[in-house]
């Protein structure tokens, strides 16, 4: 079993934000495999289904981005899986807008909802995408930009990336983060 967390904010004041391009990822794959996110369990929104081949558990935590790994323990707990087992998806302001970047393990990079994750779990050694949403200008507030909309001229880029995420996501739990890692993390040109 694989649990695969998009991380998001709760409620929709937050809906189509920057720091819910982990949410849109997992709306993605819940269409495209036909999987219901509607239970509330574990502080989240899961749904149970398959994808290529492979039982998971999509989870939406409604904790707030910040205290994510509290809802993600709940459910790695409960199901008694290993940090291996999980994948996150997840926004980044060091990316260009849609970018992707998948790592099989490592730090934070400065994310509180991953930092919140890494703490709860005590390991940083699970797989996880990053979605580019587009450096801050200089002199906004980072939560003011993070918890912001994007203008209409990134709207392409994000849901490309948003889509690429998803298509990402069903190629890591089949097996594939080699292959997957060497289609998306190539720079757009």
């Amino acid at each position: 079993m694989f649990v695969i967390a998009g991380l998001g904010n709760p409620g929709l004041k937050y809906a189509g934000t920057r720091h819910n391009v982990g949410f849109g990822a997992l709306d993605e794959l819940a269409e495209a495999y036909r999987i219901s996110v509607d239970t509330g369990k574990h502080r989240a929104l899961i749904g149970k289904g398959v994808i290529e081949g492979q039982k998971v558990i999509l989870v939406k935590p409604q904790t707030y981005m910040n205290l994510s790994g509290e809802s993600i323990r709940e459910v790695m707990e409960y199901y008694k899986l290993s940090v291996e087992e999980l994948l996150v998806i997840y926004d980044d302001i060091n990316l260009d807008v849609g970018q992707l970047r998948i790592r099989e393990k490592g730090s934070a990079g400065g994310h509180n909802g991953m930092k919140n994750i890494i703490a709860c779990l005590g390991s940083d050694h699970f797989p996880r995408i990053r979605v580019g949403v587009g450096a801050k200008p200089p002199r906004m507030d980072l939560a003011d930009y993070v918890l912001g909309h994007f203008p209409s001229e990134e709207l392409p880029s994000v849901r490309e990336g948003i889509k690429h995420a998803a298509e990402a996501a069903a190629m890591i739990v089949k097996g594939e983060m080699a292959p997957a890692m060497n289609q998306f993390n190539a720079k757009k040109k």
